[in-house]
C-alpha cells in the first residue's frame, strides 16, 4: 500500500508520538515535522486513513467511508490541494425518489414534499431544532444553557414530545442513521444538537448544493491520507497497535507489540470508545474513563452497485433516494461520467444487512434499487460493500452514538489532556465535529499546543 510502513521491533525515541494515522494524526504529524520536530506515527490498522477507505467497483474508485466536503471545509480542502487531490461536484440533477409507507413518489429539493401537511410539519420541526441548536456552545455543549435537560432525553423522545408526523420522523431517522449510525431513540438530544451546530445547522448538514454533500474527491478521501503519509515516509508505522502509555515528569513511553517508543509527549487520535483499548499509567481520571465506556461508536454500512450506464439520469432522476423501510435507506449517484459506468452508492442499515452473507447482502440491495429505479436496476455489472461494524480493529462509525446523560457527564474529557497525553480527532472538534475537516483542524491545533509545550521544555532544560 502506498505510504505504508511495516512495524519495527525494538525501542525508538521522538519528540512526539502520534497514535492513529487518520486525518487528525497525519495532520498533527505534518505540522510537527514542518517545524523540525521528530515524530513517529503508530497505527494499529494495516493502512492509513482511519474512517476513510477506498474501494473499487467496475473499475471506479469509491469511498467506502468518509466521502463529501462542503465549500466551508477549508482545512481538508487545503490539505487535499497540497497533495494534488481534486474535487468533483455531487450529481444532483433531476428528480429524487421517495419510498414511504409502501408507496413510491418523486420530489425535488432536499426535503420530500409528499403533502402540504407533511411540508408544514417538517418546517415546524426544522424551526424547533434550529432554535435549540442556536443555544448550544459548540466547543462545550455540556455547558450550554439547559444542557442537563437536553441530555436527559433522546432525540427520538423529543420528536415524540413534539408530535412529529410519521414523515418527519422518518426523515429524522435517516439523518440519525447517516450522522451517528443509530436511530433517534439511541442518541441524546444534546449530542444530536451539538453535531448539528458543529455542521453549520440542519440545512447545511442535509444540502448538496452549498452544503456538506456538495463535493467528492476524485481520487477518494483515503488517497489524501496516503499522500500525506508518503510525505512523512518512515515516520509512519502501520500494524502497530498501542497497548500501554506510561508517563512521568520527563516524558511518555508508548508500548506496542513491536517495542517501546519514548517521547516528550503523545497525541492520541483514537475515538473515545477506542481509547479503552490502551492502558494508561497513571490511569485516566474517572471522567475520562467514563467517556470511553459511554461514547460508543455508531454503526453504518455502505454498498455500491455498478451498471453499464447511469440509466436513471436518462429517466430524469438524480440518483438520490430516501426510503423508510428495508436495507437501503438513502442512495446517491457517484458515477464518474455520464457515459458510464453508472454507480449508485447506498447507505445500509447494519441491523438488516451485516449479518447476511455477501451474496444475500447484494441481493437485498439490488432488489431494493429495482423498487426505486425500475427493472434496469436488476442487472448490475459489479457490486461492492463494506460493514464498518465488522472491522477487526477500531470498528464502528461514522461518529459516536452517545446516549442520554453521557454528554453532560463525560463530554469535558474529550479534549482535556491527561498529563503529557493530548487528544485529537474529529470527536474533539467544536466546529465541524464529525467531519474530515474537524479531524484536520484538531490535529493541527493539538500539534500547536504540543509545540508550545516543547518550547517550554527546552527553555526549562527538561529532558525530551
Amino acid at each position: 500500500m502506498s505510504g505504508s510502513r511495516k512495524p519495527r521491533s525494538g525501542s525508538a525515541t521522538a519528540d512526539v508520538v502520534v497514535v492513529g494515522a487518520g486525518f487528525a494524526g497525519l495532520s498533527a504529524a505534518e505540522r510537527l515535522v514542518s517545524t523540525g520536530r521528530s515524530v513517529l506515527v503508530v497505527e494499529g490498522r494495516d493502512r492509513v486513513g482511519g474512517r476513510s477507505l477506498s474501494g473499487e467497483v467496475a473499475g471506479v474508485r469509491v469511498d467506502l467511508g468518509a466521502t463529501w466536503v462542503s465549500p466551508r471545509h477549508t482545512a481538508v480542502r487545503d490539505l487535499a490541494r497540497r497533495v494534488g487531490c481534486t474535487t468533483t461536484g455531487q450529481f444532483d440533477q433531476g428528480g429524487n425518489v421517495l419510498w414511504a409507507a409502501g408507496k413510491r413518489r418523486t420530489y425535488t429539493g432536499t426535503i420530500p414534499t409528499v403533502s402540504p401537511a407533511a411540508l408544514v410539519d417538517m418546517a415546524r420541526m426544522q424551526r424547533a431544532v434550529e432554535k435549540l441548536v442556536a443555544t448550544i456552545d459548540v466547543d462545550a455543549a455540556w455547558e450550554s444553557p439547559g444542557a442537563a435537560r437536553l441530555d436527559a432525553v433522546s432525540f427520538g423522545e423529543w420528536l415524540d414530545r413534539k408530535n412529529a408526523l410519521p414523515g418527519t420522523r422518518a426523515l429524522m431517522t435517516i439523518v440519525s442513521k447517516v450522522q451517528w449510525g443509530c436511530t433517534p431513540g439511541d442518541v441524546s438530544l444534546l449530542h444530536a444538537l451539538r453535531y448539528i451546530r458543529s455542521a453549520g445547522g440542519l440545512a447545511h448538514m442535509l444540502d448538496v448544493e452549498g452544503g456538506q454533500q456538495q463535493d467528492r474527491f476524485v481520487e477518494t478521501t483515503q488517497e489524501i491520507a496516503r499522500r500525506v503519509a508518503e510525505r512523512l515516509g518512515d515516520r509512519v508505522r502501520l500494524d502497530t497497535p498501542v497497548h500501554r502509555i506510561t508517563q512521568d515528569e520527563e516524558g511518555v513511553s508508548v508500548r506496542t507489540a513491536s517495542g517501546e517508543i519514548r517521547a516528550a509527549y503523545a497525541i492520541v487520535t483514537a475515538a473515545p470508545a477506542h481509547r479503552a483499548a490502551i492502558a494508561f499509567d497513571p490511569a485516566l481520571p474517572e471522567q475520562a474513563e467514563g467517556l470511553t465506556r459511554t461514547w460508543r461508536m455508531g454503526v453504518l454500512s455502505k454498498a455500491f452497485v455498478a451498471y453499464e450506464k447511469p440509466f436513471w439520469r436518462t429517466d430524469g432522476y438524480s440518483g438520490e433516494a430516501l426510503t423508510d423501510t428495508g436495507t437501503v435507506f438513502i442512495t446517491f449517484d457517484v458515477s464518474p461520467a455520464p457515459g458510464g459506468p453508472g454507480v449508485l452508492m447506498a447507505f445500509c442499515d447494519p441491523r438488516v444487512f451485516d449479518g447476511f452473507s455477501p451474496e444475500a447482502r447484494r441481493d437485498r440491495v439490488v432488489r431494493q434499487l429495482a423498487d426505486l429505479y425500475g427493472p434496469q436496476a436488476r442487472t448490475p455489472i459489479d457490486y461492492l460493500d463494506h460493514c464498518w461494524g465488522a472491522e477487526p480493529f477500531a470498528p464502528g462509525g461514522p461518529n459516536p452514538a452517545v446516549a442520554p446523560y453521557a454528554t453532560v457527564s463525560f463530554g469535558k474529557a474529550l479534549s482535556e489532556p491527561h498529563g503529557r497525553v493530548h487528544w485529537a480527532g474529529s470527536e474533539t472538534a467544536g466546529e465541524w465535529a464529525g467531519s474530515m475537516n474537524g479531524a484536520v483542524l484538531t490535529g493541527q491545533r493539538t500539534a500547536e499546543r504540543v509545540l508550545t509545550l516543547l518550547s517550554g521544555d527546552v527553555r526549562e532544560g527538561a529532558l525530551r
